[in-house]
């Protein structure tokens, strides 16, 4: 099971990976859980769009793409609450 990926030099706890090829592209799946406090630097981090990914647990790492992002809750500047976000990246072709 992987526990953590890296985007951007971001470390990021997933609770869920998913990992396949999509034409010979790496794509994952993942979801991970936000809190209050870490809303805006994930947020301002995933607004990037494309990310240096690391899944150091798999040896895996490519220059991604988000091709599917959405979460539980759209405003957690609310103390104390927590989001579930799921994202899909796929690998740029070079």
């Amino acid at each position: 099971m992987v526990n953590e990926i890296i985007l951007n030099n971001t470390l990021i706890k997933v609770y869920s990976f998913e990992h396949r090829k999509v034409n010979q592209l790496h794509e994952i799946s993942v979801s991970f859980e936000v809190t209050s406090e870490e809303y805006h630097d994930i947020t301002t981090l995933l607004y990037e769009g494309t990310f240096d990914v690391k899944v150091p647990e798999r040896e895996l790492s490519f220059r991604g793409t988000i091709q599917q992002y959405f979460t539980s809750i759209s405003n957690l500047y609310e103390e104390g609450q927590v989001g579930d976000f799921s994202l899909t990246l796929l690998e740029e072709k070079n």
